[in-house]
């Protein structure tokens, strides 16, 4: 392997258990989250960093936006036909607000859905290590702390492929019986109302399936994603004693990636106007496949990774094959490469996905340190310090 750094495998399996096995789960805002932001807090400043810590108030949980929009869409089936085109009217505009707001917390937009979700405190940990000549751009490369419920959608490959097609068939449910409540403001159809049964029998899986995800205990993570923070920590190590020459390397940790990325999207708007030709690399679940770049990413909205970037990891995984890189895509989710993207800023994930877009583990009670593969570890760091090279080499 190029630039061989000597146990530096050890030194990422070391910090995953330190994470997942020591503090062990880390909910979104919850203590142990914090517990993992000062460990990288306190990693970073024994390195030389001058660390910083940012709080930031975030949602607590994925789900309750979700839980909240299928109670409206029940409580609009349940006025619709009440009062005639009175609760008509109701109940087409509950429908109608409860579609858009979810459709935007998809989006990562604020919505109303956020007035009325459960709030707490959460924190960013970053450092910065200046290059050796000109500042020409700037590295931002990422992790996240926070670790999600590992409830029943996550439990098998088949669970997750019900969920992703379930969500398709309810939110297209949705759509009509804001279409059908919308119409009968206008025509008093009765069989309006039980034309829009289906959408009410979605809402109550809907609310079912969130329900108990919700209340499901927190995953260890370690795949998902101790072996990301792991892989910053690292390179802010073995980077420290060997500056890049143009380019300004920020080494970002952030909290609740897991609750629609509230930590990233306070990071950028803190610290995008700092930002000198920024470039945005995410690493997303790298301890057991890998290493793999995405092509593609969303849940309403596709990402797509900056073809500049993307060039780079292409040629890098021709010229050196033994390091197995491999392009790879996720359905159904988003990395906080989104965000960066909707920032405008150049970005790309190392995402550890198999080669058909499995994740390892994903939100699973058994994504434990055990799990994690040192090989693959290794393959993806030494991938990273050449991208990273390269990137510099590009100024």
């Amino acid at each position: 392997m190029p630039n061989h750094t000597p146990n530096i495998a050890q030194k990422l399996l070391d910090h995953i258990q330190a994470l997942a096995g020591t503090i062990g789960p880390r909910g979104s805002t919850r203590p142990e989250e914090r517990q993992a932001a000062d460990y990288a807090f306190q990693h970073l400043q024994e390195l030389g960093y001058q660390a910083k810590m940012e709080k930031f108030s975030s949602a607590t949980s994925i789900f309750h936006p979700h839980i909240f929009t299928s109670l409206f869409m029940l409580a609009a089936f349940i006025i619709y036909p009440l009062f005639g085109r009175v609760s008509g009217g109701i109940a087409a505009g509950i429908s109608l607000l409860a579609l858009v707001s979810d459709l935007l917390e998809l989006g990562f937009f604020p919505n109303p859905l956020r007035w009325v979700t459960p709030k707490g405190d959460s924190q960013n940990v970053f450092a910065t290590l200046e290059p050796q000549q000109v500042h020409t751009q700037d590295l931002i490369l990422v992790g996240h702390l926070d670790t999600q419920k590992a409830g029943k959608i996550f439990s098998t490959p088949g669970w997750v492929k019900f969920f992703q097609n379930f969500t398709t068939v309810a939110f297209i449910a949705f759509i009509l019986q804001v279409g059908l409540f919308m119409m009968g403001i206008f025509t008093q159809w009765s069989w309006l109302w039980y034309a829009s049964i289906p959408s009410a029998f979605a809402a109550l899986i809907l609310l079912a399936i969130c329900w108990e995800a919700d209340r499901s205990p927190f995953s260890p993570g370690a795949n998902d994603n101790a072996s990301a923070v792991a892989m910053v920590l690292t390179l802010a190590e073995t980077l420290k004693t060997a500056p890049l020459q143009n380019t300004r390397i920020w080494f970002v940790l952030t909290g609740c990636e897991e609750v629609q990325h509230y930590g990233m999207i306070d990071f950028i708007e803190r610290h995008k106007a700092e930002w000198t030709d920024p470039k945005v690399l995410v690493f997303e679940m790298i301890g057991v496949a890998g290493p793999a770049w995405e092509t593609k990413e969303g849940i309403i909205v596709p990402f797509k990774p900056d073809p500049h970037l993307v060039n780079i990891v292409e040629t890098l995984s021709k010229a050196h094959p033994e390091l197995g890189a491999y392009p790879s895509f996720i359905v159904g989710g988003n990395s906080e490469m989104a965000d960066a993207h909707r920032a405008k800023l150049p970005a790309i994930t190392f995402f550890g996905l198999t080669p058909d877009g499995r994740a390892p583990y994903w939100h699973q009670m058994g994504d434990t340190p055990d799990k994690m593969n040192p090989d693959v570890l290794e393959r993806t760091y030494h991938f990273t310090r050449l991208f990273i090279e390269q990137v510099d080499l590009r100024t």
